[in-house]
């Protein structure tokens, strides 16, 4: 039996003194900071340190099986372990198969077991034709299922145009669908070194048409649908109407849109191409409003690596760079060192990248420190500062790199015990 000490954690949505009692792989009890726990070995956090439970980023692209010269499972989750996150979820593509059945589901667990530093689950893959799998993806585990309402740039995964089909199918068992929400009507091809060319091509328009879209299915087929990585703050107000109306829709924002600006973009750095792209700071500012009021429900990564040679850094061509920022290591202080200066809470924080993406895959014993939940933990020191270089990503290219940033993660605990370089993550199931 462990308990750790800590003048500052995250329990019970408050920054306060408590003693976590560890026992095996689960939190026992939360009790008074000097309480005394016999027989206990004894771990004392250090007056600057804030222990937080461990983040769950829902959002991840590991690559793997397939691509794994882009990220893979070994590096992903080292690096999560490294930015206090203890649970990733995987999405279905840019894995050789995208997982979309069964088969490929399987393809995929067998790579990753044995590899991961952190519990690792999945997500299904909605395409055109594959309504009839979705019940056995479900079955299998699957946290639920991703669509693209847009060419998802690998051909392997095509757009579900309509997803009221595979709605109703999901529907029929209360799963969840996930949507990458752009109308290809509204965009153009990109072309060429301007960023402001790029964010052009990809208007918020783009993302307002396809939400509205995906909503008015929600509404006809009563299914959970969630809207990934939203760039697009004049989106708010239709959400939040949705949901006021009894939709069940919930909804994310990632790091990227809550720190970067359009007008920082330099033109032809194409690390910070991604779709929907990071728009101006006045919708910036809209969208950290819409977080504080929960329209917004979660900060998740979408951390989507490629190859240094994908992102076209030689020509700087936004049209021709693969589009996606890597950032699973960063996720923590990039949102931190934002939300510190806009008033916000490490409280906060934990609700938007914990608890609450915990709740949205159902993952009941991850998200919060309290009695009965694994023993997920991290160690920052919220206001220490470092200056991003190496990472853990197998190709660390990034837009925050050189960046200053607060919250330092001193140590993460999996499951009652610290990350080592000994892989002891678990493979999730749905519950």
């Amino acid at each position: 039996m462990i308990v750790i000490r800590a003048d500052r954690a995250i329990v019970d949505g408050a920054e306060q003194p408590v003693a976590v009692v560890v026992d095996g792989e689960l939190i026992v009890d939360v009790v008074e900071r000097d309480a005394a726990v016999p027989g206990a070995e004894e771990v004392l956090l250090a007056p600057d340190e804030v222990l937080l439970p461990g983040l769950v980023d829902t959002h991840v692209h590991v690559n793997e099986p397939g691509r794994a010269e882009w990220e893979g499972f070994a590096t992903a989750t080292r690096a999560a372990a490294a930015g206090g996150v203890t649970t990733i979820v995987d999405m279905p593509l840019n894995s050789l198969p995208p997982t979309v059945d069964v088969a490929a589901l399987e393809i995929k667990r067998k790579a990753a077991d044995g590899r991961c530093s952190v519990d690792v689950g999945f997500w299904g893959g909605a395409v055109p034709g594959n309504e009839g799998e979705l019940r056995g993806l479900h079955d299998a585990g699957v946290q639920g299922v991703k669509c693209f309402l847009i060419d998802s740039g690998v051909p392997e995964f095509p757009p579900l145009l309509d997803p009221t089909a595979a709605l109703r199918a999901i529907a029929a068992f209360d799963g969840l669908m996930l949507a990458h929400a752009e109308d290809g009507a509204l965009v153009t091809a990109a072309k060429g070194r301007h960023y402001a060319d790029f964010v052009a091509s990809r208007p918020a328009a783009a993302e307002d048409s396809a939400i509205a879209r995906l909503l008015a299915a929600a509404r006809e087929t009563g299914a959970r649908v969630h809207v990934v990585h939203l760039s697009s703050a004049d989106a708010l107000p239709m959400l939040a109407a949705a949901k006021a109306e009894g939709v069940r829709v919930t909804v994310e924002t990632c790091p990227h849109y809550l720190t970067l600006t359009a007008e920082e973009v330099p033109d032809g750095d194409t690390r910070f191409k991604c779709c929907p792209p990071v728009r101006g700071s006045a919708n910036q500012d809209a969208l950290w409003q819409g977080l504080a009021d929960g329209t917004i429900d979660m900060v998740v990564s979408d951390h989507s690596p490629c190859t240094p040679e994908l992102k076209r850094l030689e020509t700087g061509d936004f049209g021709e760079a693969w589009g996606g920022i890597a950032s699973l290591q960063l996720s923590l202080p990039v949102t931190w060192s934002a939300a510190r200066e806009r008033g916000h809470s490490l409280a906060d924080v934990v609700r938007w990248m914990a608890q609450r993406p915990a709740d949205l895959v159902g993952l009941s014993r991850k998200g919060c420190i309290a009695a009965g939940q694994d023993a997920d933990l991290a160690v920052l020191a919220p206001d220490e500062t470092f200056v991003v270089g190496q990472l853990h990503h197998r190709n660390p290219l990034t837009p925050y790199s050189g960046r200053t940033l607060h919250g330092v993660v001193r140590n993460t605990w999996l499951r009652g015990a610290p990350v080592t370089a000994v892989p002891r993550g678990r493979l999730l199931r749905r519950e």
